[in-house]
């Protein structure tokens, strides 16, 4: 997990020493040094892992871009499989699933690993007293800089699922997708929907890890019958999951009329963020919205459990939550 209690971990490291710090103890037993290039490459590969549920939910996914597209063909999700398995059979609730492995993939190891990258460096910005005194505005910093450049490795593959997912007629895999879209579009066809997905993805990503670390904490502080560090690696990750979950259902609302943006803008040739949203409305910018809150928090919990998991598996240094303001180093003198 990651907490505020990992710039503490940061400063033990450098100094090279103990000195009767618990934190820096647990620091030497680790496979991986906190902060190194190492530690930075398998957070992305957490990530990279974890975005593998995306692929998993796609038959949910497919059902919410066809409502958000096409208002009147779908009235919710079960009619949305009705009318997916009446038009393309079992098989077409899978449309779209290699572009959403590749895309995702490639987010979340962006996404993962620079927000460790961020986190650190803003908080050695910071100094060990305002990285906790004003951590919630760190993680907010850190996950929105990692988002801005995760987008960027996504956009070329959601530009492809979403027209295989939503057009009709469209090629139905990755491999005969991509070269008709750039044949009729050119390239930028795969880079008009970069600032869309910053719209609906940095305040996404924002909340996820935000919500999710604060969450974390409180749970911590007011739900768990004991500390963190007396808990199991097993109840460990009960408590990661949960806090995914709850983490998820606000990523899902703040999220989601950007997401419809994106969903029309690449079904439809031509067409530019302000009118697609223009032609939405207020109303229809929220189509869908209860299928995004099932699909984002069954998809949010299992993503944090498995980069947790992935931490867990490594041993990578996993620093206590702090629930109270860590000493001043005046005092500790």
């Amino acid at each position: 997990m990651c907490d505020a209690g990992d710039y503490r971990a940061l400063q033990a490291r450098k100094a090279g020493g103990c000195q009767g710090r618990p934190w820096a103890a647990a620091a030497e037993e680790h496979s991986y040094e906190y902060g190194s290039a190492r530690y930075f490459l398998v957070c992305g590969l957490g990530g990279m892992l974890s975005c593998v549920t995306h692929t998993a939910i796609v038959p949910l996914d497919l059902v919410k871009c066809r409502m958000q597209v096409d208002h009147g063909k779908s009235q919710g999700i079960l009619s949305g499989f009705g009318v997916t398995v009446r038009d393309d059979a079992l098989r077409g609730l899978a449309r779209g699933w290699d572009p959403t492995f590749f895309g995702y993939s490639m987010q979340g190891l962006c996404k993962c690993g620079l927000y460790e990258v961020f986190k650190i460096r803003y908080a050695e910005l910071l100094g060990q007293e305002k990285a906790y005194t004003w951590r919630t505005s760190l993680y907010l910093a850190a996950s929105a800089s990692a988002e801005l450049f995760a987008d960027m490795a996504l956009a070329p593959m959601e530009a492809v699922k979403v027209r295989v997912q939503t057009q009709p007629g469209s090629a139905r895999t990755l491999r005969a997708a991509a070269p008709r879209r750039y044949g009729e579009e050119g390239f930028g066809a795969f880079c008009k929907g970069v600032a869309p997905l910053w719209l609906r993805h940095i305040p996404y990503t924002m909340m996820k890890f935000a919500c999710f670390e604060r969450t974390v904490e409180a749970l911590y502080k007011h739900v768990a019958p004991k500390p963190q560090s007396q808990c199991t690696k097993a109840e460990q990750l009960a408590v990661t999951f949960v806090a995914g979950y709850i983490a998820g259902i606000f990523c899902a609302i703040v999220s989601h009329p950007a997401g419809s943006v994106v969903s029309v803008l690449n079904k439809e040739k031509g067409s530019t963020a302000f009118g697609v949203l223009r032609k939405l409305g207020f109303g229809g910018v929220w189509k869908g919205l209860f299928a995004r809150i099932i699909m984002i928090g069954t998809l949010t919990a299992p993503q944090w459990f498995i980069y947790d998991s992935v931490k867990v598996y490594f041993k990578l240094p996993r620093p206590p939550v702090l629930t109270q303001s860590p000493e001043s180093p005046k005092k500790e003198k």
